[in-house]
């Protein structure tokens, strides 16, 4: 696992501020707060910092729990008291999804609102809160990519888990350019905002365009264990998001057009504006 050499930023007493942890709160904030901005005007603005607060704890559980498991379970078998540790590092970001997503649900399911809406709305932000994640992966030396075999490349200091992964290898970029796709996605969710379309419609295109970035680029990752078809966790877990959402999308253009040969009545959950 390296010799903890995060980069930390500053130290109060006895606590040290690393990077990992404050790019991650900075992510969170910055999605809640562009969520919040996303939703004005609706009765789900006035609920999102009451959901984040159940959200992001499901969502750091999930995510460890993800990572632990999928990606370095050979270490932490033999190191149990080290899954709690947080704090250096060690999430997935597809476990966080899935943790959050259904933390929402509930959430919402309780207040007898509609997850769909509520997901159009935030779709940009969720997106924009992982690009800036990704800022704290490559600032922590994680989720790095494999050789590169030529001068091209990031080169991870000693005490990282790319260094010790690879030594002084260049590295593929992955997470900078995983970053970078999501940023991609966050322009074209916000440039479709306003098309009318039926409800969750833009919440499933971003989790299209998310797990398709996410599978291409898996290629390139030197960190992640190998299953079936040479595939990581990552790449399975992307080709079923694809899968599924592909389906739910011709389930609710199927409905949308059906109801319009009929009555006239909007796709189940309306039309997103």
């Amino acid at each position: 696992m390296g010799d903890d050499v995060r980069v930390i930023l500053f130290t109060i007493g006895d606590y040290s501020v690393r990077s990992y942890g404050l790019v991650v709160a900075l992510a969170i904030v910055l999605a809640m707060g562009v969520g919040y901005f996303l939703a004005r005007g609706t009765l789900y603005q006035k609920h999102i910092p009451n959901m984040m607060i159940y959200v992001v704890s499901a969502a750091i559980v999930s995510a460890r729990v993800w990572h632990v498991f999928f990606f370095q379970w050979d270490y932490y078998s033999e190191h149990l008291s080290e899954i709690p540790a947080i704090w250096n590092g060690g999430i997935a970001i597809q476990g966080a999804l899935i943790g959050g997503f259904a933390a929402a649900a509930i959430y919402l399911r309780i207040h007898r609102l509609s997850f769909w809406e509520m997901a159009d709305l935030v779709a940009p932000a969720i997106v924009l809160g992982q690009a800036i994640g990704r800022i704290a992966c490559f600032l922590n030396g994680d989720a790095f990519g494999s050789p590169t075999g030529s001068g091209f490349g990031i080169v991870y200091p000693e005490g990282t888990v790319a260094y010790d992964a690879y030594g002084s290898q260049p590295l593929w970029p992955a997470e900078v350019w995983e970053g970078q796709w999501d940023l991609i996605v966050f322009a074209f969710l916000i440039t479709i905002r306003n098309k009318t379309m039926p409800t969750g419609f833009s919440f499933l295109v971003y989790n299209i365009l998310y797990a398709f970035g996410r599978f291409m680029l898996e290629f390139l990752r030197g960190d992640s264990p190998r299953y079936a078809m040479n595939w990581t966790a990552g790449q399975w877990t992307s080709i079923c998001v694809i899968i599924v959402s592909t389906a739910i999308m011709m389930i609710l253009g199927y409905r949308l057009k059906k109801n319009k040969k009929g009555e006239g009545v909007p796709a189940q959950g309306g039309l997103l504006q």
